[in-house]
This record gives C-alpha cells, sequence and structure tokens, in this order.
C-alpha cells in the first residue's frame, strides 16, 4: 500500500490511510472546462476512420488515455474503445465533450450511451457535469457501476439550470479497456419547481421517521434482486413525499407497504399489535439463500476497501424467520434478512423495472432535503464503526434533522444542517462539501486560539495597511463576541478532540463573515480595545506559515525536515547529511502528502507495522454484532539508520495518515513527540454523494492503538508538551520548534 496527497478540509477528497481513488463525480469536477460553444457531435463515433480519435472528442491530457475509433459496434458501424496500458498511471481514464448548454437551459437533460468493458476487473460510468454562469457548479451526476461484458445501456437525468453556459459528459474508465457507442443527449421536461420549506407536523414528523428506518433495513439488509437494483436516492425522494401526510397508523402501513412492495415483496409492514399471518415460504429443491454481507459501506468502488455483496455460503440468516423492529408512527415491520432464490433469481419476482434517476433533485426542494438526511442517517447508522466511544445518541438526531431539512429556506440552509448532523459524529473527517459554500473569499488574517483568547497570527501581505499585527486578541467580530462566534461554527465542526474542533473553527472563520467589510473589536497587549474595519478578499484557503526550509541545518549538526513538504527523493538526498546529525527534528504539524513511510524504515533497525486497520464487518441492522478485519502496514528497516536526537513536532492539524506515522512513533519510541496531542482521527474515508450535490465525507474504519487501546478522540500524545504564547505570537518565535530543537540538543 502507498501513501497519496490529499487537500484542504474544506475540499477534501482522500483523507485515509490507504489509497481511494475518487469517484466518476470527482473525477468530473477535475476534467477541464472548455470554452468552445457548439452543439454535441459525433455521438454514434461514425464520423471518423478506424484507428483515428474520434472528431468532436477528447481525452483530458492528465488521463493519459489511448482513444481510437473501432469497427466492433452497438450501433451502426463504428464505436470508441478507451485503453490505458498495464503499469500506467492510476489516474482512470477519460474521453469527453463540451457543448453549449443554451438550447437545453431551465429543462430536464438526459444523457444515455452503449457501455461494455474488456476485463472483469476494469469497470466505467458515464458521467455529466453543468458548468453555470460566475463560475457556478450546475449539476453533476454519473450513472451505475457498469461492469458488463456484454453492450448495456447506461443514463443520467439532470437539470440544466436557467444561467448553464456548458454541459460536459464523457465516459471515466478504471482499469484498461472501456467501450462507447450510441452516445445519445435529449432535452426533457421544464425543470419541476422546487417544493418550498414547511415545518413538519408530529405526525409528519413520525410518518417520516418510520419510512427511514425501514427505508434503512430493506436498502441494507434485504437481498432481494429488485432492491439490490433501486435506484435509492430516487426512492428516497419519492418516499417522503409519498408516507408524510398518512394520517393514522393504518394508513401509514398501507403507504409504506405500497412503496416497499415491488422492491422487497417478502417484507411485511403494519400497524403495532396486528401482527400478520406468517408469509409463504420460497424455500425449495433448487433454491440457495442469499443475505447482504458487508465490508464497511460499500458504494460500488471497487478500488475501494469498502465493498457489500450478496453471499450464499458462510452462516447466513434464516430466510422465513425475519428481523423484526418498532418503527414509529405506531407500525412495525418484519424484514428477511435474507431470501431465497434460483438460477433465474431472488424469489418471489416483482418485476420491478429500475429507472435513470429523475430530475429535480436539488437543496432548494424540501423533499429532496428530507431524503438526504433518511439516505445519510441510515448509511451512518449501520456502518459508522465508532458510535460506541463518542458517546451520541443516533437515534435522537433522525427527528431533529428531519425537522430542520423541512424547514431550511435553501440549499445552503440545508448544508449547515447537514454540517450540525455530521459533527454529531465526533469524526476528524466528517466534513459536508457544497457549491453553496463560498471558500474562496474571506479575510487576510489567520486566527488562533491561544491563552483561552481569540489570537491573530498571521496577516497576508494585501493587509498590511490595516492597523493590526500578530498578537492582536479579537474581542468581537461584528458585534459578536469572539468566543460566541467560535462556538457558532464549532457546533457545525465535525472532530474528535476538543483541540481539532478549536483548531479547525479558528481555521474556517476567516470564510465565515461574508463579503462585507468586517468589523473587528482587537486589543494590543494592555491597550484599549479598539475597532479594525477588514474587507474580506479572493485569497489562498490557507497562509503558509513562517518555518525554516524544507530540510535545513538550524546549528551545526541539528537539522530540520518538514515532512508537510518533503517527497521520498529529497529524503534520500539529504540522507547522507542526517545520518551524520546530531540530532533532526521533523515537523508533522499537517500532512504528509508526497511522503511515503521512508523516515520511518530509517529510524528502525527491526522491522515495525502500523496500528490495527478494523473495517467492520456488518450483517444485520443497527450494528448488531458488528465484527471487524484487521490489517495493517508493515515497515521494513533501511540504511544508513538515523542515529542522533530525534524529535517529532505535532500538534491537531495531524490526522489520519500523520498519526499513522506518529503512532508508530509513539508505540515504538522513535523520538520525543513535541507540541499538543494530534487530531485523534484515523482510518480511510467513505465519502458519499447525496442528492443535490452534497458530498458527505466521514470515516468508514475503526483504527485501534498497536496495544489494542482506543485511538479515536484519544490521538497521540505529546511527551513534551507545549503551547503557544501570545507573547511568543507578538514576538514571531515557533515555540513547538524552540522546544524541539532543545530535546534533540541536549
Amino acid at each position: 500500500m502507498d501513501t497519496f496527497p490529499t487537500s484542504e478540509r474544506a475540499q477534501v477528497l482522500i483523507l485515509g490511510d490507504m489509497r481511494l481513488l475518487p469517484s466518476a463525480v470527482a473525477l468530473a469536477l477535475m476534467a477541464p472546462t472548455l470554452l468552445a460553444q457548439r452543439p454535441a457531435t459525433n455521438l454514434d463515433f461514425e464520423d471518423g476512420k478506424p484507428g483515428q480519435a474520434p472528431k468532436g472528442w477528447f481525452a483530458p491530457p492528465a488521463a493519459r488515455c489511448r482513444v481510437e475509433i473501432m469497427e466492433n459496434a452497438k450501433s451502426g458501424k463504428q464505436s470508441v474503445r478507451l485503453t490505458k496500458p498495464d503499469g500506467g498511471p492510476r489516474r482512470p481514464g477519460n474521453l469527453m465533450q463540451t457543448i453549449d448548454a443554451t438550447p437545453y437551459r431551465g429543462k430536464t437533460v438526459r444523457l444515455r450511451g452503449a457501455v461494455r468493458i474488456e476485463r472483469n476487473q476494469d469497470f466505467a460510468r458515464l458521467w455529466m457535469r453543468v458548468d453555470r454562469a460566475g463560475g457556478k457548479r450546475g449539476f453533476l451526476g454519473n450513472s451505475a457501476l457498469i461492469r458488463s461484458r456484454e453492450w448495456t445501456y447506461f443514463e443520467i437525468v439532470g437539470n440544466v439550470a436557467a444561467d448553464a453556459n456548458r454541459i460536459a459528459f464523457g465516459l471515466i474508465l478504471f482499469g484498461q479497456v472501456a467501450w462507447l457507442d450510441d452516445v445519445s443527449l435529449v432535452v426533457g421536461a421544464p425543470i419541476a419547481k422546487p417544493q418550498p420549506a414547511k415545518e413538519l407536523t408530529r405526525r409528519g414528523r413520525n410518518n417520516l421517521v418510520a419510512f427511514a428506518r425501514l427505508f434503512g433495513y430493506v436498502r441494507h439488509f434485504h437481498p432481494s434482486d429488485e432492491a439490490a437494483a433501486t435506484d435509492w436516492d430516487a426512492f428516497a425522494v419519492k418516499g417522503v413525499r409519498a408516507v408524510e401526510g398518512a394520517k393514522n397508523a393504518t394508513e401509514l402501513a398501507k403507504a409504506l407497504s405500497e412503496l416497499f412492495a415491488p422492491i422487497a415483496p417478502t417484507v411485511r409492514v403494519f400497524p403495532s399489535g396486528r401482527r400478520p399471518a406468517r408469509a409463504k415460504s420460497w424455500n425449495g429443491d433448487s433454491t440457495k439463500v442469499l443475505a447482504w454481507l458487508h465490508h464497511g459501506f460499500g458504494a460500488g468502488n471497487p478500488q475501494s476497501p469498502y465493498r457489500s455483496e450478496r453471499v450464499s455460503t458462510g452462516e447466513l440468516p434464516d430466510p422465513d424467520t425475519p428481523f423484526r423492529a418498532r418503527l414509529a408512527g405506531g407500525v412495525s415491520c418484519e424484514v428477511p434478512l435474507s431470501v431465497y432464490a434460483n438460477d433465474k433469481g431472488t424469489l418471489p419476482k416483482a418485476h420491478y423495472q429500475p429507472k435513470a434517476v429523475p430530475a429535480g433533485f436539488t437543496g432548494d426542494d424540501r423533499g429532496t432535503r428530507l431524503a438526504d438526511v433518511v439516505v445519510l442517517w441510515n448509511i451512518l447508522q449501520h456502518f459508522y464503526p465508532y458510535f460506541d466511544v463518542v458517546g451520541t445518541k443516533w437515534e435522537q438526531q433522525l427527528p431533529r434533522a428531519l425537522d430542520a431539512a423541512a424547514s431550511d429556506k435553501d440549499a445552503a440552509a440545508f448544508q449547515v444542517t447537514l454540517s450540525k448532523l455530521v459533527a454529531k459524529l465526533h469524526d476528524g473527517h466528517g466534513n459536508v462539501l457544497h457549491e453553496s459554500v463560498n471558500r474562496s473569499v474571506g479575510l487576510p488574517l489567520a486566527f488562533g486560539w491561544i491563552e483561552n483568547d481569540l489570537v491573530i497570527t498571521q496577516i497576508a501581505n494585501t493587509a498590511q495597511e490595516f492597523d493590526i499585527k500578530p498578537g492582536d486578541v479579537v474581542i468581537a467580530l461584528d458585534g459578536t463576541p469572539s468566543k460566541r462566534k467560535i462556538a457558532e461554527i464549532e457546533e457545525k465542526t465535525s472532530g474528535a478532540t476538543p483541540g481539532f474542533v478549536r483548531f479547525a473553527a479558528t481555521r474556517a472563520l476567516p470564510f465565515e463573515v461574508g463579503t462585507d467589510k468586517v468589523s473587528l473589536l482587537i486589543k494590543r497587549g494592555d491597550g484599549e480595545a479598539r475597532k479594525v474595519e477588514v474587507m474580506p478578499e479572493r485569497r489562498p484557503y490557507r497562509m503558509a506559515e513562517k518555518r525554516p526550509d524544507k530540510i535545513a541545518e538550524l546549528k551545526p549538526g541539528i537539522y530540520y525536515v518538514d515532512l508537510g513538504r518533503i517527497d521520498d527523493g529529497e529524503f534520500k538526498a539529504a540522507l547522507d547529511e542526517l545520518a551524520k546529525a546530531k540530532g533532526v527534528v521533523f515537523d508533522m504539524r499537517g500532512y504528509p502528502a508526497r511522503l511515503s513511510t521512508i523516515v520511518l524504515a530509517h529510524l528502525i533497525d527491526k522491522p515495525i507495522e502500523s496500528a490495527r486497520w478494523m473495517i467492520p464487518i456488518v450483517k444485520k441492522p443497527d450494528r448488531d454484532g458488528m465484527q471487524f478485519s484487521r490489517s495493517g502496514w508493515p515497515v521494513q528497516p533501511l540504511t544508513p539508520k538515523l542515529t542522533g536526537k530525534i524529535a517529532f513536532v505535532t500538534d491537531a492539524r495531524a490526522i489520519s495518515y500523520a498519526e499513522t506515522y506518529m503512532g508508530m512513533v509513539e508505540h515504538y519510541e522513535l523520538g520525543a513527540i513535541v507540541g499538543q496531542t494530534t487530531a485523534g482521527t484515523n482510518g480511510n474515508i467513505n465519502p458519499v454523494m447525496l442528492p443535490g450535490g452534497y458530498r458527505v465525507i466521514w470515516t468508514g474504519m475503526k483504527v485501534l492503538k498497536h496495544d489494542g487501546s482506543r485511538h479515536h478522540g484519544v490521538g497521540i500524545k505529546p511527551t513534551v508538551p507545549v503551547e503557544r504564547t501570545i507573547a511568543g505570537v507578538r514576538a514571531g518565535r515557533d515555540e513547538f520548534l524552540e522546544a524541539a530543537l532543545r530535546v534533540v540538543s541536549k
């Protein structure tokens, strides 16, 4: 397993300890945006000769994918083949074109194409993206996972905003070879008007809670063919609209039964206390039993460590002894956790026909918001591995989130609702990303929480005109006391340790003030408080802290190495000098995005291993009987071994892979640990895309320390604790580095 890069918290795609390839949606985001304004062209690939690239289409250079017309076709005479060489870059291939969106504005549009893959280990997805005026993002979606070696049609349906200027679409290839043919882009009906906000009644809330609980049981644990083929996003939107208005338990049971019968014909829903007659058994001489086996929440990416599969071997539940549960609103359910199947599929057949995702998914729509809560709450309810340690009563969060989602006025307000829900996970990876969140404009300042005060720690060059200096204490922002402002941000900030939550909140603060002038009430030293007005501006997400060169000899025989800025090659180039050093300070205040475990390999003389990575094994609802499969990284020693005194500087920014590093430093005592406790969050993330374009990130695996004790919320504690001081900020000192230098210089 290798290391991998990451991005800032507000834009994170990858934050785990094993490589996780982005989804097709993420890759579509990375695809270049062209300025060409033209209609769709050569969708049947008949324009061109075999062996040539298809006219009107292109493969982004970063994809490094060969694209050529072939005579093997689904329709007509020609198709196109995408090929990536064996041993080539791991970035997936991408074939795309970009067209003028004007003819499609204000309407739905359907992208359809015939696709097949070449090898069983290959897979692909159709994708489509709508670009809006002013750089705004519109619809972004991808098809179901394409794993068939036979020509099969797949499609995506999305909305084209009234201000859209471009539509980009294409095929993403994960693996070596895929084929595409007979593409069509068809305009549909005008976009439906979003359902307006409206408070839930008590009855409506109970109806939705009942639907949500049954939704999770059937989606994740009822293994019928129809359920496995269901578009659960669309089903959730349909379901919340269908059940909310039920007036009593009898109506609710009827509405739920009608919804789920086409996909789960053996599921029973009934008013509590009126248990139905025993269902017919479909057992026979030629039948077998199928049940779901989840290794974490498997979202369909074969490159992910998480996967969900229907299995017919092992210890399986009895199809004739269903799981029983009280839902809400006076109804209960019986859900078989396994089903009988023959060579034609699961029994009984319900003749369900899956359809493309319908348009209208937007955070401005009440039904979409309610459906998002249902989908997300269930994924976390059944698969989040840390509820046993974080202390959250997750069942209580469902009605609260539904109440807020129903009343949210728009997509931006709902992003806050989802963020507050995810914050209850107390997960340092936890985050909700959406186009409504603007992180490109903010105050040209950086803040820290020091000596129980909000302190300005850095000033951008563009802010030198203001009478502000590092070390100034901020008492209030636009009249809101600093402590209250930080508390408001922390309420929607997910983190496993108080230190990480406070760090994340202060880093987010510059972007939580809008785009108008901000009045700061500041105090310097013993002086009087005074007001300063600062204008937000466009700037990079984070100002770089002042540190030494990434590899530097700070005094004779004493070296500094910034693990967040170097790569393996740079470390190897410095090895001869580092091996002769009397002391080395390694800076882990950040993320070693470009670095393998090579540094650790030169600090040991016998093999070591990482902490315990534990993927949940889930067979039953509500995490009942959750077990774990264990894995980890070995690190073999390399020469020369560094023999000088070693210190690692760290703080709450060290998260995930950085904590894998620091966990080995802690357990094997590879050096002094100087600074503050790390983030207390490790393990591969498991991103989820929700209707309306909300990307939710959470930790899908449990990590334990080497001795089996808890890491989540504990982190790596320093052997030499250090706290920043306001005086140190004013003097421009790096008090963490100073302490580490004292350790290695003794």
